[in-house]
């Protein structure tokens, strides 16, 4: 791994969730941290972090697999729980997004013959906010209704914001929550503060994200999508150190 973690946890005598001393070997090999009473394995431990490491690197599942002679099951099992964690800890961290905020949506899967764009069959429907110098926040919806994305809007942002929008009518009565820009796309891509890039922007960092896994089921589409959110909100931090703090406890912000 890229980062070294400290001897005393792989070694058993630090608990890996909370981090104090007093752990102790049961029957099984297994530790048993006194304190906050965790049970784990050491060679599943080191395992997981080598894991946890490529895919932090994003790497797809199928080379990590290859890269570290394990089975691809095991290695997709470990990728979808580690997605898993990124979504719970995006949610209860999530704070509600406002100041200038972009908001869209977009459509994710495979190339098939049909319409394309807003109504294409067989997508999963993605809609985002973008909080301009900070966050961004996307959710699989059922359809891009008015009734739909206003009850996003609703939940997710500050009302009285400014909302930067194309000229699809759902968003007819975002005036009710504050300042509403429209964006026409056939006569400009917006002047100035008018636009949408930095939403439009996101869209292509996940695409092109998902282009390396060659399909994804439609039901797993909402922790992909978390985990894309996750990485585009912290690109800016060390995302090794950070997964590990989500997945295996705040102890994780002491990792050298």
């Amino acid at each position: 791994m890229a980062k070294k973690l400290s001897d005393n946890i792989l070694s058993g005598k630090k608990c890996t969730f909370c981090g104090a001393y007093g752990t102790y070997r049961l029957a099984d090999r297994r530790v048993k941290c006194r304190k906050c009473r965790k049970v784990y394995s050491l060679c599943k431990l080191r395992r997981d972090l080598q894991i946890l490491h490529y895919f932090g690197l994003e790497l797809s599942a199928n080379r990590t697999a290859k890269e570290l002679n394990l089975n691809y099951r095991t290695v997709m099992s470990r990728y979808m729980f580690f997605r898993e964690k990124i979504a719970e800890y995006e949610e209860e961290t999530f704070r509600k997004l406002g100041g200038e905020l972009e908001l869209d949506e977009t459509y994710f899967g495979g190339k098939r013959k049909g319409k394309r764009g807003r109504g294409a069959l067989n997508k999963a429907i993605v809609f985002g906010v973008l909080e301009r110098n900070g966050k961004v926040y996307v959710a699989v919806v059922p359809n891009v209704t008015a009734a739909t994305l206003m009850k996003e809007i609703e939940e997710k942002t500050e009302k009285g914001s400014v909302f930067y929008t194309d000229c699809f009518k759902s968003y007819g009565s975002l005036r009710r929550f504050g300042k509403h820009s429209k964006v026409n796309h056939e006569k400009t891509f917006g002047r100035g503060h008018n636009h949408i890039n930095g939403l439009e922007g996101f869209w292509s960092f996940a695409k092109e994200r998902f282009h390396k896994y060659h399909g994804i089921n439609r039901e797993n589409y909402p922790w992909y999508l978390k985990e894309m959110e996750f990485r585009y909100n912290h690109r800016n931090v060390d995302v090794f150190k950070k997964l590990f703090e989500i997945i295996y406890g705040r102890f994780g912000t002491d990792l050298p």
